[in-house]
């Protein structure tokens, strides 16, 4: 049954388990927002946390088994699974941030920002399991880490910190890491591979650009530097450290100059 509000619809995206019917919804959902049939936001409150599939068995960062991309087609599976279950979680993120802070007395805009986003992430996955597909595999096959959402359960008691986590942390580490693989990925001739990669890395500056943009915005609104706040809520909520090379001109262009995370 099509959801009446956004919010509404959004904890449906959450409270789905099944991967290919998250896919579905997120799309459909973003079409009725951008073609205006959906014009309720709501204020439905969402899950503490999304439903899952009962596989990929879910592990501690430090236990799911790792291999390499020149490690033959076993090695790119891996390496794409991994990908695919990053996107799915990145889904739920995206979604989950729209329903949780409808309270903030925020702009339309902002609403149309984690849209969009939440219909990219949802393409992300399903363009990386139908790869998986084509290589004889899918997602659910190997164990995945389960570090992801702790993010959103640090931050779901505020809107800056969720912003300066997620996509300002998290998401542009991926525009870090990403170029890198998607050279070795053509290197070992999968470019079919290696396109869908540079189909998310291109889509993923809008992501974190998004992130500052609203980061900015709320940092303006009560009169603080986005800067000294941002190494503030990361300094309390990140658990981990920012890890040089940093992809400068991705960053940049996503609106993160180097002064602006250089110092942590």
């Amino acid at each position: 049954m099509e959801q009446d509000s956004l919010s509404a619809a959004a904890v449906a995206i959450l409270t789905t388990a099944h991967p290919a019917e998250k896919v579905r919804l997120s799309r459909t959902t973003a079409a009725r927002w951008q073609s205006g049939e959906l014009r309720k936001i709501g204020s439905r409150i969402p899950p503490d946390r999304p439903e899952r599939p009962q596989h990929p068995l879910l592990m501690a960062p430090r236990d799911v088994p790792k291999r390499k991309i020149n490690q033959g087609s076993k090695g790119r599976i891996a390496l794409l699974h991994a990908l695919a279950h990053i996107e799915l979680n990145a889904i739920d993120l995206a979604w989950d941030i729209i329903a949780r802070f409808t309270g903030d007395d925020l702009p339309t805009a902002f609403y149309d920002g984690w849209v969009q986003v939440g219909d990219e992430e949802a393409k992300h996955f399903d363009l990386l399991s139908r790869r998986l597909s084509e290589l004889g595999a899918g997602y659910g096959d190997l164990p995945a880490h389960d570090g992801l959402w702790r993010a959103a359960e640090e931050t779901a008691h505020d809107l800056l910190a969720r912003l300066a986590i997620v996509p300002m942390v998290l998401e542009a580490r991926g525009l870090d890491v990403t170029p890198a693989m998607i050279a070795k990925l053509n290197a070992v001739g999968d470019q079919e591979s290696a396109a869908i990669l540079q189909i998310i890395f291109d889509e993923e500056i809008g992501h974190v650009a998004c992130g500052k943009r609203w980061f900015d915005f709320l940092c303006a609104r009560q009169g603080r530097s986005p800067q000294e706040t941002w190494r503030d809520l990361v300094r309390r909520h990140f658990h981990g450290a920012l890890k040089p090379p940093f992809n400068e001109p991705a960053r940049s262009a996503a609106g993160l100059p180097a002064d602006f995370y250089s110092a942590l």
